[in-house]
């Protein structure tokens, strides 16, 4: 059965809420204006709405996949967003330390470099967060 365009929009921004916390989301909707409405619906409906409800994939897996994709396209912001989805889905900091030393090999070691830095960074946030007993 086809779902309504509304139906994959309300799947995506549940899934989002699920994956990047509710903070996050209501960040950016908050600064969602007539230049980014759009595109902002787009990453909803098809990347949390369409690929992420998918069935093939579990939530720790895609972001395993979406991590490397991340640091192979040096995108650094979004590659920090989805350190902390990951553990948010359920991967472990082990887990998440050797999918970026598999990028090493397979996206560059000056790509991983930064990434471990950045692992670093959102790792330290996150405890900083459950010591003052912020949702993850």
């Amino acid at each position: 059965m086809d779902r309504t365009s509304q139906e994959v929009y309300d799947a995506g921004m549940a899934v989002r809420r699920q994956v990047l916390g509710d903070a996050h989301v209501d960040r950016a909707e908050a600064k969602k204006d007539a230049t980014t409405e759009d595109f902002q619906n787009l990453i909803t409906r098809y990347a949390w709405g369409t690929v992420w409800t998918r069935p093939g994939l579990d939530r720790r897996m895609r972001s395993a996949v979406t991590i490397t994709a991340m640091v192979a396209g040096g995108y650094w912001d979004e590659c920090a967003m989805h350190l902390r989805a990951a553990l948010r889905n359920g991967l472990t900091r082990e887990e998440i330390q050797e999918i970026l030393l598999q990028c090493s090999i397979y996206c560059s070691v000056p790509a991983a470099n930064i990434a471990f830095t950045l692992a670093q960074k959102v790792f330290a946030e996150v405890d900083a967060d459950l010591e003052a007993g912020r949702p993850l």
